[in-house]
């Protein structure tokens, strides 16, 4: 069933939209899985596009509009509210219907020479391209540690990694000493049962059907 307003809002994106968010960093944002987006985009009547992202290596990647991502993260809000039209909206079942997404926990250093212990962390499906993001604004950040880690293990990690530091932003933090903060995550993270990173597709499988 389509949504109110769907045509007029596709409309609008058309007209007053050039700039194109590319879904991979649209779900990391959102902290959310991207078969959720993709699921989410089929319900809404948007269509995504390919475009070549030079952040990337020049890799080929999902995109929508600006506007368009609104959109996304407003339907996102309303399912996780109960604002249901269906069952299958449920965010519990449509993240049930996948596996985990697996990607890196990181530790990225915003500004090493005037604010060396100011970091930003949180995970990541695609680690390359969410540090040259960070740099559009930090043109000096780089990352001094990650670790394979699971989009559910990262509120824990965060909590575990970031006791006694100060919150600066969401998930921006000064701590007393970086070396500390590696410490911490070297040991949250043996902890926790070893990955092995795939390589994920921007556009998930049909699953399979047995018989």
């Amino acid at each position: 069933m389509a949504l109110a307003g769907q045509s007029t809002f596709l409309f609008v994106a058309t007209l007053h939209s050039d700039e194109r968010v590319a879904i991979v960093d649209l779900a990391d944002e959102l902290h959310v899985q991207k078969q959720w987006i993709f699921k989410i985009l089929r319900r809404l009547g948007i269509r995504s596009m390919r475009r070549r992202d030079a952040s990337r290596g020049n890799q080929s990647v999902a995109t929508v509009t600006a506007i368009e991502a609104t959109a996304i993260h407003a339907e996102i809000v309303r399912v996780s509210a109960g604002a249901r039209v269906d069952a299958a909206d449920s965010p519990v079942e449509v993240l049930a219907s996948y596996p985990d997404d697996v990607g890196a926990f990181y530790i990225i250093q915003l500004e090493p020479q005037h604010d060396p212990t100011r970091v930003k962390v949180g995970f990541a499906t695609d680690l390359d391209g969410r540090v040259r993001k960070h740099r559009t604004a930090a043109p000096f950040a780089r990352c001094v540690a990650n670790w394979p880690s699971k989009r559910t293990w990262e509120r824990a990690a965060i909590d575990c990694i970031t006791i006694g530091c100060e919150q600066i932003h969401t998930e921006v933090f000064r701590a007393a000493s970086l070396d500390q903060l590696v410490e911490r995550g070297s040991a949250f993270f043996g902890l926790m049962p070893k990955l092995a990173l795939d390589v994920a597709r921007d556009e998930p499988e049909a699953p399979s059907r047995a018989g």
